[in-house]
């Protein structure tokens, strides 16, 4: 018998995690979104998983695309953090007003990050309401320093200097 669904969520955000936002861009057209199932899975290959909605726009232009962009977000970008996790819509440019730039994809990485990868998408398997992503990192670039942005029990929390 299956444990209700607010029991897992409520048990979920006991886990504390990094905060990034997965990017691509898919005929011309630039989106992300904040997430925080995001890991490495091997370093030789090197492969990253992220899990996406399948009902979300994100997994859609990621799919189509065939790959996306990592933005490991520091602690001062937390506004950028709720923008794209949906302070402003689906439908809406989430980029707007910021700067990005990109590496070999493509793909819109977000400038400030404590670090970034590019990654081609190289499978998708469907998992309930969500698919598990797995990219092959073809760049990889640290960022200028700083602190990481974190997200427990729904709320952003920041490292001590």
């Amino acid at each position: 018998m299956p444990i209700d669904q607010n029991q897992l969520r409520m048990v979920m955000r006991q886990w504390s995690s990094g905060v990034c936002v997965v990017s691509t861009n898919f005929r011309g057209i630039s989106h992300g979104m904040t997430v925080s199932s995001f890991t490495s899975v091997s370093l030789d290959p090197q492969l990253v998983a992220i899990s996406l909605m399948k009902n979300s726009r994100t997994h859609d232009f990621v799919i189509e695309a065939g790959n996306f962009g990592i933005t490991i977000l520091s602690r001062d970008q937390k506004m950028i953090s709720e923008v794209f996790a949906g302070q402003v819509t689906e439908d809406e440019n989430r980029f707007e007003g910021l700067e990005t730039w990109a590496m070999t994809t493509g793909a819109p990485l977000l400038k400030d990050g404590l670090a970034f990868l590019d990654c081609k998408l190289i499978a998708v398997n469907d998992f309930g309401t969500n698919s598990l992503i797995i990219g092959e990192v073809v760049a990889a670039k640290l960022g200028d320093g700083g602190m990481p942005l974190l997200y427990f029990d729904q709320r952003y929390h920041q490292l001590q200097d």
